[in-house]
């Protein structure tokens, strides 16, 4: 249950980053959007053995967490805690691949360990875009700039249920385990009888929290559209930091920033 509690902090400490005030926080959320839309494609789309291609990208989140004032170590705890399912993706791919695609002196490095390698840098740059997006402009705010950019209504909205779905779900699990543990005596037994007990209750508390909130939502006018007070309006900055990045972005996928930095280095050499 502790986890539990650690995820549901966590969750709240995005919301509170998102109410900062910074020049990430202050663009438009469709603006960011469409940024990180970008960006996910742009990594997604390189080579299977891409490594050193990626690493300029890893730059750009950089800038952009310290233009937004998004701690780092937050993200590497993120990372270090969903990076397990990166790796079991990927964790066969130098049993299955082992043609030797480069020598670094007498170690032969097959195409598994750098496909593998590219997969684990590909979730870290994706993942880390996202919480950045999340962490600077709010999931409400993010839902909302999706449905104003086309996405299906319905999809925004049970995204945005879902959210705040989870933190009825926390809490009703929260109250759950205090009330267990006050009538154990401190005990620490959780045999699966129980467990799934305690499942089944929650489930059922949650469904009935879930329908008493959507008749007050409804009782307050709720109408199926998201609503927010912050107004949306782009600007010319706004336009202008959008062609940047989509500028930069699309210049660091077609030229291997990297490869070219190394040459340069490699020529000045005497």
């Amino acid at each position: 249950m502790a986890k539990i509690e650690s995820a549901f902090v966590d969750l709240s400490y995005l919301d509170t980053l998102a109410a900062g005030d910074s020049v990430v926080h202050r663009l438009d959320p469709r603006v960011k959007v469409v940024t990180t839309a970008i960006f996910l494609l742009c990594v997604v789309s390189f080579d299977k053995y891409a490594i050193a291609a990626m690493l300029p990208f890893a730059l750009f989140l950089i800038v952009i967490m310290g233009l937004g004032g998004v701690p780092a170590s937050f993200v590497l705890k993120k990372l270090a805690i969903t990076s397990p399912f990166a790796v079991m993706i990927g964790i066969f791919n130098p049993i299955f691949d082992q043609h030797i695609v480069l020598h670094l002196g007498p170690l032969a490095v097959t195409g598994g360990w750098l496909s593998f390698l590219s997969i684990i840098l590909r979730f870290c740059l994706t993942v880390t875009a996202m919480l950045v997006l999340i962490a600077t402009t709010g999931f409400n705010a993010v839902c909302m700039a999706l449905e104003r950019l086309g996405v299906p209504k319905i999809f925004a909205v049970q995204m945005l249920m879902l959210y705040r779905y989870i933190f009825v779900l926390v809490e009703e699990g929260q109250r759950m385990h205090r009330a267990r543990a006050l009538r154990a005596f401190g005990r620490r037994g959780l045999d699966m009888k129980t467990f799934a007990h305690l499942v089944g209750q929650l489930l059922l508390r949650t469904i009935d929290r879930g329908q008493r909130i959507h008749l007050a939502m409804l009782c307050r006018g709720f109408d199926g559209t998201i609503r927010i007070r912050q107004q949306l309006r782009i600007t010319g900055r706004d336009i202008g930091t959008l062609l940047l990045s989509a500028i930069v972005l699309i210049a660091m996928r077609q030229l291997n920033l990297a490869l070219l930095l190394g040459q340069l280095l490699t020529d000045s050499l005497p």
